[in-house]
């Protein structure tokens, strides 16, 4: 697909500050197409509760109209911050009066991104919506796309905020998405209930600063770590990760040092882990650094709690752990079936533990060229391909394809 135009909404902000499946997608469309990328409106809510904070006073400007609303971010990418500020409803437990404000929300949206739309000449465009967003339900209807795309990358429907009308509202959604884009076989499964033309079209990774043949220096702060060291890199929260399982692998091995790198939440904080002398938290560490903190690991860990939130989720800690070509032990979820011949499964402590003892004999299930091989296979342009693949069986995109060149030789 080439020379198309592509409207994007999406959760997370282009200028967040990290790096998001949705930005990196908009770099690999605009590759041979034209994007806008529409920033999640301000909502009331939000400015009374957080509004000194630096991005939301940035935003706040731009609604005051004194910053432009839109601009170019990169070649073929725009960026489009909404001028308006959205009613906030979702504690409301009426789902009719939430779905009329929510309308009410959705227009003044629509109009803001046609607006943006006409001012960047897109004649025709595919909508792209990443997961669940409120406002997004009304966009199709209003805004006419000639395809839309709904992007299932996480089961936000374990997360406490989607619970009252998120269930009701993605089920909309991917009903009535032309193309259903997920990133697991496990979210694929759950989005075949409502929309058939679902396409696992895999997760792209970034591994540029993932090189397994540069030597790194160890880091300074892993100089206490003198025994075998297990490493966790991410978020240390108990909403994806078995604080049980830690404390059982570290007391069982009080040989292996336990090595936790990341920023934690409250029950890391106050967890029994901060008590046990062969268990290590070195904080948050900037992305660039986690490499050298890889490298000098023996074997790495995705140790995930099992519920409604992790077991679509795909940890992209693993292809960053396989890219160093280090051994790997996670658990056993449907998404991580993927990765069944580089990685060593667990089920359970007693199964934990007997392949944690495997991976540091034997250092893995298949050599390390080979865990590095298969991480680099997961790029964007991989995703991108599927995707564009099943856009381009959709019955309307020939007919389509040369309206676009007619209207461009107009």
């Amino acid at each position: 697909m080439k020379n198309q135009c592509i409207i994007m909404f999406c959760q997370q902000s282009w200028d967040i500050g990290i790096a998001t499946n949705a930005r990196s997608l908009a770099r690999e469309f605009a590759k041979d197409n034209r994007v806008l990328y529409v920033n999640m409106p301000l909502d009331v809510h939000t400015v009374f509760r957080v509004g000194r904070q630096p991005d939301v006073r940035k935003r706040l400007q731009v609604l005051a109209g004194q910053q432009p609303s839109l601009l170019q971010a990169e070649p073929n990418v725009w960026v489009l911050t909404p001028r308006g500020l959205a009613l906030s409803i979702n504690w409301l437990p009426s789902r009719r009066l939430f779905a009329a404000l929510n309308r009410v929300n959705s227009r003044w949206l629509a109009a803001s991104i046609g607006q943006a739309a006409q001012a960047l000449g897109f004649g025709s465009y595919v909508l792209f919506q990443d997961s669940i967003i409120f406002q997004g339900l009304e966009l199709k209807q209003l805004l006419r796309p000639k395809a839309s795309v709904y992007y299932l990358r996480d089961y936000m429907l374990g997360v406490p905020y989607f619970r009252r009308h998120g269930p009701w509202v993605e089920a909309c959604l991917l009903e009535q998405a032309d193309v259903v884009a997920t990133n697991s076989a496990y979210l694929g499964d759950y989005a075949r209930r409502h929309n058939p033309n679902t396409h696992n079209i895999g997760q792209g990774c970034v591994l540029g600063m993932y090189q397994a043949d540069t030597t790194c220096p160890r880091p300074a702060d892993l100089a206490p770590v003198k025994q075998a060291s297990l490493v966790y890199t991410g978020f240390l929260t108990a909403l994806r990760l078995d604080i049980g399982l830690l404390l059982a692998i570290a007391r069982q091995r009080p040989h292996w040092d336990l090595v936790l790198i990341g920023p934690e939440d409250a029950a890391f904080r106050r967890s029994e882990l901060h008590g046990l002398p062969n268990v290590y938290f070195l904080g948050a560490k900037p992305p660039e650094q986690l490499a050298a903190y890889l490298q000098h690991a023996d074997v790495c860990i995705n140790p995930q709690v099992l519920n409604e939130t992790t077991l679509g989720n795909y940890p992209l800690k693993i292809d960053e752990y396989l890219a160093m070509g280090k051994p790997v032990v996670a658990t056993h979820t449907r998404t991580m079936e993927l990765f069944a011949q580089h990685v060593y499964l667990a089920s359970g402590p007693a199964h934990w533990l007997q392949l944690l003892d495997r991976a540091m004999a034997e250092g893995g299930p298949s050599p390390a060229a080979d865990r590095i091989a298969f991480a680099r296979s997961h790029t964007w342009a991989a995703s991108v391909a599927v995707l564009y693949t099943a856009l381009d069986s959709l019955p309307m995109a020939k007919t389509l394809s040369k309206n676009d060149e007619t209207s461009k030789k107009e």
